[in-house]
C-alpha cells in the first residue's frame, strides 16, 4: 500500500502580511503587559510604592482585560474584525502612551485599567481574523 503526500497549500503575500501584523500586534499587547515586572523597582522608588501598591498596578491591566473580553463578546461580531481590531489597538496605543506619562499612582492604576480595557480584547480578536 502507498501513500501520496499532499502538499500543504502555500500562503499568499496577502495572509503572509496579515499574519505578519497581527504576531507584531500581540507581541506589543504581550511585551506591555510583561514591562512591568521588570520596571518594578524603578516604579517603586519613583513613585514610592508599597509592593502591594505595586501589585494592584500590574493586576489592575489582567482584571480590566477580563472585564472587557466578558463585555464584547457579545456584540464584537456586529462589526467588522479589521475595524474592530484598529479601534482597540489605538485605544491600546493611547492607554500605553499614558502609562508612560504618568506621575502619580492613581494616574499609572487609569491608565492601566484604560490599556488593559483596549488591550484584553485584541488577542480574540487577531484569533478570529487568522480563522477567517
Amino acid at each position: 500500500m502507498t501513500t501520496t503526500k499532499i502538499p500543504a497549500p502555500k500562503f499568499s503575500a496577502y495572509q503572509t502580511f496579515v499574519i505578519l501584523i497581527l504576531a507584531l500586534t500581540l507581541f506589543t499587547v504581550m511585551l506591555d503587559f510583561m514591562v512591568m515586572s521588570p520596571l518594578g523597582d524603578f516604579l517603586m522608588k519613583s513613585m514610592k510604592l508599597t509592593t502591594a501598591q505595586f501589585g494592584f498596578a500590574v493586576s489592575s491591566y489582567a482584571f480590566s482585560a477580563g472585564i472587557s473580553g466578558l463585555l464584547t463578546a457579545g456584540f464584537a461580531d456586529r462589526f467588522d474584525r479589521k475595524k474592530l481590531l484598529i479601534f482597540f489597538y489605538i485605544g491600546f496605543i493611547a492607554g500605553t502612551l499614558f502609562c508612560g506619562l504618568t506621575s502619580s499612582y492613581p494616574m499609572l492604576i487609569a491608565a492601566r485599567i484604560i490599556t488593559g480595557l483596549f488591550g484584553g480584547v485584541i488577542g480574540s480578536i487577531s484569533m478570529a481574523i487568522v480563522a477567517d
